[in-house]
């Protein structure tokens, strides 16, 4: 249970209803920051704005899976007036406070240290990043099913990146009847893709291998798919960029070739809000417990 918690949310998308349902079923003390156009207000979840005032004695402070921009703005799809997390909101907060997000940028980074705010990254653990590879694999294969014409089952698929996203593709579309080829780097990931009975091929290889591509998935947030790569690619090659944003393809230069690719981050949110919601739910109620327990222990 979260009694005698204050929890507070700063935005995000329709995956942070199912956290907030589950902080008031726990009871915890719940405020909204951002929440303005939302149509069914929780009972028991009070609305505000963003101030210094409402932050002083929160224990827990969530913010969308993004986080916030370089400039400190925070996205909310229930807000129609921007959300922007200055230095004074983070002041405000007492120490006491962790905050959670699911990615942080340097700009929230560095602000929360200068006050020394724990932070806690929950796409920086396995099991988040392992439950949320489940509705993106499933998200890439609708974009992938919805942008081509041709089947999955027989296709020639590269994946690029063995990381948890990476496996669970390359499995899926393996087990859809896809030719599949994965890349990477390291070499026990080579190990793994050989033992799961997929075709390997180190990232020094990429330029050769796109060559008789239909698909192919990006993982890896860095710039891969470069144009002198893109220059070896069909033109009927479709490219689903599932990196964080900027993605790790020279968008401009696929454009000018005429290929079709597609920056899709964050699809959890989007196909399974509910599913993704509930994983995001059950590990931040969790380590909100646990964080409220060793506070106690160490008064």
């Amino acid at each position: 249970m979260l009694t005698g918690t204050h929890v507070a949310f700063i935005g995000g998308d329709a995956r942070q209803l199912e956290v907030i349902k589950r902080c008031i079923q726990l009871d915890a003390t719940v405020t909204l920051i951002g929440f303005d156009n939302l149509e069914s207000i929780f009972t028991g979840a009070t609305k505000k704005p963003l101030s210094c005032d409402v932050l002083k004695d929160v224990d827990a402070l969530v913010l969308p899976i993004v986080g916030t921009d370089d400039q400190g703005f925070v996205e909310s799809i229930f807000c129609s007036n921007p959300l922007q997390f200055e230095e004074e909101h983070a002041a405000a907060l007492p120490r006491k406070c962790v905050v959670y997000t699911g990615m942080a940028k340097p700009y929230l980074k560095t602000l929360l240290a200068q006050h020394k705010l724990s932070l806690v990254e929950l796409l920086d653990r396995d099991d988040v990043a392992i439950y949320n590879s489940i509705p993106t694999v499933e998200g890439a294969l609708m974009v992938a099913i919805q942008n081509t014409d041709i089947t999955i089952h027989g296709s020639q698929v590269i994946v690029l990146g063995l990381g948890r996203v990476g496996m669970s593709l390359a499995r899926s579309l393996h087990a859809l009847g896809a030719r599949v080829r994965v890349g990477a780097q390291r070499p026990e990931h080579i190990a793994r893709i050989y033992e799961m009975g997929i075709t390997p091929f180190t990232l020094e290889e990429l330029k050769q291998q796109v060559t008789n591509a239909d698909i192919i998935f990006n993982t890896i947030p860095h710039l891969l798919l470069t144009a002198e790569v893109i220059a070896q690619m069909p033109q009927s090659t479709l490219i689903i960029d599932l990196a964080s944003r900027p993605g790790g393809t020279d968008f401009r230069f696929a454009e000018r070739r005429g290929i079709k690719a597609l920056l899709a981050p964050s699809l959890p949110g989007i196909v399974a809000p509910k599913t993704a919601g509930q994983i995001l739910a059950n590990t931040l109620s969790r380590l909100i417990a646990e964080q409220i327990k060793d506070r106690g222990e160490t008064s």
